[in-house]
């Protein structure tokens, strides 16, 4: 099954004239000659952006999202392919109205779409994996109705088993294969697209982004209503905006641009190092801006976690970064496990400078990170850096967040706006008012806990008649000074802990 579906895609891929793509190269001239003439047939008369997209939405959600990724990545591909693919963020042709009607008496049964109040069966949102319908609820409250597309879950199946031979191939014929994990990174993406397949888990997603964003200063999240949520339909808030990808109508409205592109940077920073937990799919058929400038988040299906070292690794490789000490991107790279122990920090800090250095002070329409992720790649092969399957969806979403960031202000100094932010998280991680704060969460467990330690260890004692703990408290005997204070200290550590367990409840 997996070599039909590679067959299929090279057959796409032929069909749609993608062979311009790969074979546009002096030396691969009389290859290109010779398919040309087997497929004479063939006439890609239509724009080359056109056909890529085309080819991109029949071959299925997995190319569809890569695409997507792409259109962010104006400084990477040419901007008639980047507008063309900018169509796949919300414009997939949408499944038709049986099916609809299918998936709904999937989800509530007999009942099907009568269990709104109204139901419009024409999609405002079509994407890879499901598509949006307006309805409303027997209360009168209007909702937004997400429906899973139907047979997905079999396409997305063989499309990563297919992923998976060639990340197998990729690691067996490649020198670089086994360094780069790509069997762990598919392995990463597979669990991300089947948390897409249960709109359950998407509405868990959401409820917790909207808990995060409670107080709605920067970030609008849909409210989800539980009672109608099925695996195969999300339910959830109406939220009203413009597309973040139309800037000029968002100044027609008056939203200020760079104040709209520095709240994202705070925004995405703050998922990312206050709550650990990020969307993950931020392109701009995801995002809306409401008039009064603040953003609303759509699609949860895919989010990222970031562990507690995860997150002081990250934001320690960050400030070094963004304060130009390369030194201490070395050592950080070096004592998280990314490189080898025996890197050698001085040639590691050299390279590390050569790469990052020619990009500061420039905003973002003059930096290439094509160019600049280019070296960095060639950087970490040199020194055997390995790639961290976990971190691959934030790396994705720093990508998409560039991306946006370019288009809204490509005078935004991406560098500045987020130090302030890293800074202030970093004190409070590593300063007194983070201690103070674990201290009072331990508080409450302590002070159970200290006032049982002379039972306790009583009777430990008892229990070990033959061993070192007997051996301790005839030590103890014979020190009957060294036992009072030990007991004195013991005591007042009890006392003063159960008074922060107090003070941390009121």
């Amino acid at each position: 099954m997996r070599w039909l579906r590679l067959f299929r895609i090279v057959w796409t891929a032929l069909r749609f004239g993608l062979d311009d793509f790969l074979l546009g190269h002096a030396r691969l001239r009389g290859l290109n000659q010779l398919l040309r003439a087997l497929l004479f047939w063939r006439q890609p008369q239509a724009p080359r952006a056109l056909r890529l997209r085309l080819a991109l939405e029949s071959l299925g959600p997995i190319f569809v999202k890569f695409g997507q990724m792409l259109s962010t990545r104006r400084d990477l591909i040419p901007a008639d392919i980047a507008d063309e693919l900018a169509r796949l963020q919300d414009r997939v042709p949408p499944f038709p109205a049986d099916q609809v009607m299918q998936v709904l008496y999937q989800a509530y049964g007999p009942e099907g779409a009568s269990v709104f109040a109204s139901f419009e069966q024409t999609p405002v949102a079509s994407a890879s994996v499901a598509q949006v319908h307006f309805a409303t609820l027997p209360d009168g409250t209007p909702v937004a109705v997400k429906l899973l597309r139907p047979g997905i879950a079999g396409v997305i199946a063989k499309d990563l088993a297919l992923l998976d031979s060639f990340a197998w191939l990729l690691e067996q014929l490649w020198s670089d294969g086994k360094r780069l994990k790509p069997r762990e990174v598919v392995a990463e993406f597979s669990k991300h697209l089947h948390h897409e397949l249960d709109l359950m888990l998407e509405a868990a997603n959401c409820s917790q982004l909207h808990r995060n964003f409670a107080d709605g200063r920067l970030l609008l999240v849909p409210i989800v209503h539980w009672d109608w949520c099925r695996e195969q339909a999300m339910v959830m808030q109406r939220m009203a905006g413009t597309p973040i990808s139309q800037v000029d109508r968002l100044r027609e409205l008056g939203v200020d641009i760079p104040r709209l592109a520095r709240d994202g940077v705070e925004i995405f920073f703050t998922q990312v190092f206050r709550d650990g937990f990020f969307h993950a799919d931020m392109h701009p058929g995801n995002i809306l801006v409401g008039d009064d400038g603040r953003y609303i988040a759509l699609d949860f299906g895919i989010m990222g976690t970031l562990n507690e070292t995860d997150k002081q690794y990250l934001a320690r490789n960050f400030l070094a970064f963004f304060r130009r000490d390369y030194r201490e991107v070395a050592r950080a790279h070096v004592e998280s496990g990314w490189a080898p122990r025996d890197t050698p920090i001085d040639e590691f800090e050299t390279a590390i400078r050569a790469v990052c250095e020619p990009i500061f002070d420039k905003p973002l329409k003059d930096i290439s990170f094509g160019r600049v992720l280019l070296r960095l790649f060639q950087t970490s092969r040199r020194f055997g850096v390995e790639i961290q399957p976990q971190l691959v969806m934030l790396q994705k979403t720093l990508l998409n967040i560039e991306g946006l960031g370019r288009d809204l202000d490509p005078e935004l100094d991406l560098w500045a706006t987020a130090k302030p932010y890293l800074e202030r998280w970093m004190s409070e991680q590593l300063g007194w008012r983070n201690a103070w704060k674990k201290l009072q969460a331990e508080a409450p467990a302590w002070g159970t806990l200290l006032p049982e330690l002379p039972r306790l260890l009583a009777e430990r004692l008892r229990q070990d008649d033959a061993g070192r703990w007997q051996q301790t408290l005839a030590h103890l005997a014979r020190q009957q000074a060294v036992r009072n204070r030990l007991l004195a200290v013991i005591a007042l550590a009890a006392t003063v802990l159960a008074l922060l367990a107090v003070v941390s409840r009121l």
